[in-house]
């Protein structure tokens, strides 16, 4: 009887594996135990570990500063009455007068 031929199988690849982002540097900042905590705390609710949320944190506060810092180009029409706008008092009303009596969350 003839031996049956042997079968070849090919090698399966496996999916690679998601290479984890390059830190080229290190940012070391100094902070109170009781700042450290907060940190820490507001990074588990987040489920993000502490390098995570500051990072997210500072990268948040950065654009914000930038975006603040903006110029825009407009007509001098258009940026006059802007400037107007801003100049004026603002109309008292309930909503604004309860606003300006109201104690901020922080104190």
């Amino acid at each position: 009887m003839p031996t049956p031929a042997k079968r070849t199988t090919t090698p399966t690849r496996r999916p690679a594996k998601a290479q984890p982002a390059i830190t080229v540097g290190a940012i070391n900042i100094r902070v109170r135990p009781e700042e450290r905590a907060l940190i820490d705390q507001a990074a588990v609710l987040s489920g993000k570990s502490r390098s995570e949320f500051m990072l997210e944190a500072a990268r948040r506060a950065a654009t914000d500063a930038i975006l603040d810092r903006t110029l825009f180009r407009t007509q001098p029409a258009a940026y006059a009455k802007f400037q107007a706008l801003l100049d004026a008092p603002p109309n008292p009303n309930g909503r604004l007068r309860k606003l300006l009596e109201t104690a901020p969350p922080w104190e």
